[in-house]
């Protein structure tokens, strides 16, 4: 029933993700956090699997069928730019977890952290239409833009959420749709860096390795179907999904927050 469990918040948070370009794990990570079920160290890298595994099919379905909207000249130096900061990220954790041996204190900084960022991203959607926007084509700025997106990504165990649509708007004046595939594009290197750095450092938590295995087969169902409703849906649908789903982490990373120094 658990693994059943695991599956379904995968496959609706990687609806939702694929749709927004938020990849997911900004459900995944903070949901998982409230059952209370494993440490969030463990349950950071199976959401960070999990995005990945979205996020992979995502790209590689939108580059053979010869309709994406990835803009290299950009996206490229941000997702590698990303790359390096999912492995500057992924250390942030690990030096944050040994300050100090409550893991519940790692739980609501990152809990604490995810919240700032989505009650800042709700501000800037919501005010979206007054602000101005940039078109950034300078390769270095292109980088550290990306190494930022990188490192809150891996250090929250994100995927990359929110955050990187509303750079994406802000720094490079994308439309919404556009913003989501170049998102997914981003979070795709971000979280192989982070994935590879757990490989090599050996860090890798335990776990059971069915559930991540139902975790990453609801996570890629969940962007199949993500994928292909996304394409049917309006620019300002996706808006309005948005921003309640930025609502609802709001009030989940509280509870979180409440659950953790309690």
């Amino acid at each position: 029933m658990l693994l059943v469990i695991f599956f379904l918040i995968c496959f609706f948070a990687s609806i939702i993700g694929a749709i927004c370009g938020i990849g997911g794990g900004v459900i995944i990570k903070p949901v998982l956090d409230a059952f209370g079920i494993m440490d969030v160290a463990t349950i950071s890298f199976l959401s960070g699997c999990t995005v990945l595994s979205m996020s992979t099919y995502s790209v590689i379905k939108s580059k053979l069928s010869g309709n994406s909207h990835i803009e290299y000249k950009t996206g490229l130096p941000l997702a590698l730019g990303a790359a390096l900061g999912g492995l500057l990220g992924k250390w942030m954790f690990s030096f944050v977890s040994s300050l100090s041996p409550d893991k519940n204190k790692v739980g609501a900084v990152q809990a604490a952290c995810l919240m700032l960022v989505t009650v800042g991203t709700l501000v800037y959607t919501l005010y979206k239409e007054r602000i101005k926007t940039y078109h950034v084509t300078n390769l270095i700025a292109c980088v550290f833009i990306g190494i930022f997106l990188g490192i809150l990504s891996s250090f929250l165990g994100i995927g990359g959420g929110p955050i990187n649509l509303v750079v994406l708007f802000f720094f490079f004046s994308m439309t919404t749709k556009v913003a989501a595939e170049n998102s997914l594009y981003i979070i795709f290197f971000s979280q192989i860096a982070s994935f590879l750095s757990s490989i090599v450092t050996k860090s890798v938590p335990n776990f059971e390795i069915t559930t991540l295995i139902f975790m990453v087969i609801g996570g890629i169902a969940g962007g199949i179907a993500g994928r292909s409703l996304n394409k049917k849906i309006q620019e300002k649908t996706v808006d309005k999904l948005f921003i309640g789903l930025m609502i609802i982490i709001i009030f989940v990373n509280i509870y979180n927050i409440y659950q953790f120094i309690r």
